[in-house]
């Protein structure tokens, strides 16, 4: 493109570009690209293009780039996430707006929570920070397990005020990027494992929620965006059916909550069923609960801890398939 090109005819080419290339929201992502180098809102984006504005620089260049269909949030920096705004890039994966449903169950149980918590002088455990003053209602204690760039954790803190916020990360680069995010937000982050993360936590917790990776082994994202950019740690959950980490994810929520604690994660519309099985299997929840996504879809599962934590993983003949018995990630098996 000219640099003298004026924006509105800029903007016509580049969705053109992105269409013919099978981006998905060409137009939008063009506008999105202007608004990023130009530092406005899409809706200044589109008023300048009615007054004659010309393209920014680097637009034609972010513009083919898009059209290779590297993430829009790579070329940007920057993912939307409910009301939060996020700092993201290459290894780490690029939170979902079905995810956002997700989030929603945690801030309303919360809600319900906070409402009919008693008053009381202390409510701590080992490595809390110091609990309610005398007549005060203790704070909630929530962790995201698997927490990526910290797209739950972040928009938890934004929207329950007052929470000891807590996230787990593994992946050293995808921890780096929740860092930024998390930090500012309070959130206590912590390097380690989902499956063992927190043990001097256990029993302590109001909430678990997890977005842990649970495609199957076997599948492959249709999407270029995803299949090449986003991490494979973040998109595979282990075995055949991608059920091993979701299997961790549920046993750390059985140890880590309290009695009457909240559990909720989210996976694929396939794994709803087995999800909701394993859980009622456990013994320790109750009120297991599938919920839809705004897509309508079986997206997350949830539940209510009424046992103290146990083993989630029955015994099964060697050689048996998943289906027959949940994986054990104690043995990959």
């Amino acid at each position: 493109m000219d640099p003298d090109t004026p924006l509105s005819d800029g903007l016509r080419a580049a969705a053109a570009t992105l269409a013919a290339a099978g981006v998905p929201s060409p137009r939008v992502d063009a506008e999105l690209l202007a608004a990023h180098l130009l530092g406005v809102g899409v809706g200044r984006v589109r008023a300048l293009a009615l007054t004659g504005a010309t393209i920014p620089a680097g637009f034609a260049g972010l513009v083919a780039e898009r059209a290779q269909r590297i993430p829009l949030q790579h070329l940007t920096g920057t993912a939307y996430f409910r009301h939060v705004e996020l700092a993201v890039g290459p290894g780490v994966f690029i939170p979902r707006p079905e995810t956002e449903s997700v989030v929603q169950l945690v801030v309303d149980h919360a809600a319900g929570l906070a409402a009919g918590l008693p008053a009381s002088p202390t409510d701590r455990t080992a490595g809390d920070a110091p609990g309610a003053a005398a007549g005060e209602r203790p704070a909630l204690k929530i962790v995201d397990l698997g927490t990526g760039s910290g797209a739950i954790a972040a928009a938890l803190a934004d929207e329950v005020p007052g929470a000891q916020i807590y996230a787990v990360e593994l992946s050293e680069l995808a921890a780096a990027w929740a860092e930024v995010n998390l930090l500012p937000r309070g959130v206590r982050l912590v390097r380690g494992d989902l499956a063992t993360a927190l043990p001097e936590h256990d029993g302590s917790f109001d909430i678990v929620v997890s977005n842990p990776p649970y495609i199957p082994a076997a599948a492959t994202p249709h999407e270029p965006e995803v299949a090449l950019h986003d991490p494979p740690e973040a998109l595979y959950g282990g075995g055949e059916d991608g059920m091993v980490l979701p299997t961790a994810a549920a046993a750390s929520a059985a140890r880590l909550l309290k009695l009457g604690g909240f559990f909720v994660m989210e996976h694929a519309e396939v794994q709803a069923e087995a999800i909701a099985a394993m859980l009622r299997r456990a013994g320790t929840f109750s009120d297991v609960t599938t919920h839809l996504d705004l897509n309508g879809r079986q997206r997350a599962t949830s539940a209510v801890q009424v046992q103290p934590g146990q083993t989630l993983y029955p015994a099964r003949p060697a050689g048996t398939s998943a289906a027959a018995g949940l994986p054990d990630p104690r043995t990959n098996a």
